[in-house]
């Protein structure tokens, strides 16, 4: 590591789909910048989700710009395999900046910059754009009795495929994509058991990742603006990809109220009613990765960074990305990211 900072106009923090769409319209628009990737090969969190895992639209709509996905062999949606092949493609086709593995560390103010500390260099630049994601910040909740279960527990982020789980007694819990997803990929091989908050809703069989972009869209502008619009949420929480589809049909998807705490062998429900198991997953989201965006203290009270768009209001020389919603109607997505991003670019 070198003290003497390396310069450059617009640094980008994350080398995952949003980093991508970004480095690819600051290539379009000439501008002098690097993208900095904690990962050591291209395919950002996609390369560390499960097997089975499939995007909620088909290929032609769930591309970066500049390039289209092709099509899964077979047609449908794509894989998480197929997502990572993408984007490793996508990056050598517009040859963008990438410097990996290099982990950013700290983002502070300097004289006129910000100074991005990793644990290889030290960089000055006018412009920082963060699209680190959330993959790298599961959340699992404090429950009551957590830390007595002396069975498997992991998260979303840990889970691998069934196989492991063959045979064995699994409980799934939340109420999201993931969940319903992971619970039709245990259920052929394991006995499972779906806990939920609230009873989950599945999305009619014809909306997709077309139809929640939309909705998305809509409902920002329309918050934009002081009006209302119908959410997603409006119309149900999980999307029926044909394996959930297929689950459904068998039986699998039924759900039971979330329990009251964790037992030494499984757990208990409020009624004093108990359920043997060998593994907890939890599949109850994650947090933005905005660790190194600490020292500029700029978190509100809900942990978030307030934003005007996708600039941070306390810190304008500074970008979020990526993040969901609050940084771009459905910005976590390979689509959303692509649009976020050319407007970002345009800011800039």
């Amino acid at each position: 590591m070198t003290d003497t900072p390396r310069a450059v106009d617009v640094l980008v923090i994350g080398g995952g789909q949003a980093g991508l769409a970004a480095g690819y319209y600051l290539r379009r628009a000439k501008a002098d910048f690097v993208i900095l990737d904690a990962q050591d090969r291209p395919g950002g969190a996609w390369r560390h989700a499960w097997p089975s895992l499939r995007l909620f639209s088909p290929a032609q709509y769930s591309s970066l710009p500049g390039r289209m996905m092709p099509s899964p062999p077979g047609g449908g949606c794509p894989s998480a395999e197929d997502t990572v092949s993408y984007l490793a493609d996508y990056e050598q086709r517009y040859q963008l900046p990438i410097i990996r593995p290099t982990t950013a560390r700290a983002v502070r103010r300097g004289d006129g910059h910000l100074v991005v500390e990793t644990d290889r260099d030290v960089w000055q630049a006018k412009i920082v754009i963060s699209a680190t994601g959330t993959w790298w910040r599961p959340y699992i909740p404090n429950y009551p009795g957590i830390g007595d279960f002396r069975g498997q527990q992991l998260h979303t982020a840990g889970y691998r495929g069934p196989e492991t789980f063959r045979g064995q007694r699994v409980v799934v819990v939340g109420g999201g994509n993931s969940a319903a997803q992971i619970l039709a990929d245990l259920s052929t091989v394991a006995h499972t058991t779906w806990t939920t908050l609230r009873p989950p809703r599945l999305l009619p069989d014809e909306v997709d990742g077309r139809v929640l972009f939309d909705l998305a869209t809509r409902r920002h502008r329309a918050a934009q603006t002081g009006e209302t619009a119908p959410g997603i949420g409006d119309l149900g929480d999980i999307v029926a990809v044909p394996p959930v589809r297929e689950a459904r049909d068998r039986g699998a998807l039924k759900a039971e109220p979330m329990f009251a705490r964790l037992t030494p062998t499984g757990i208990a429900w409020s009624d004093g009613t108990t359920l043997d198991a060998d593994a907890i997953i939890w599949c109850t989201g994650f947090r933005p990765a905005l660790g190194h965006l600490a020292p500029l203290r700029l978190r509100g009270p809900d942990g978030l960074i307030p934003t005007e768009g996708t600039r941070a209001v306390g810190e304008p020389r500074l970008h979020l990305l990526g993040y969901g919603d609050w940084t771009g109607p459905a910005s976590a997505t390979l689509i959303g990211a692509g649009r976020t991003a050319r407007q970002v670019a345009a800011q800039l």
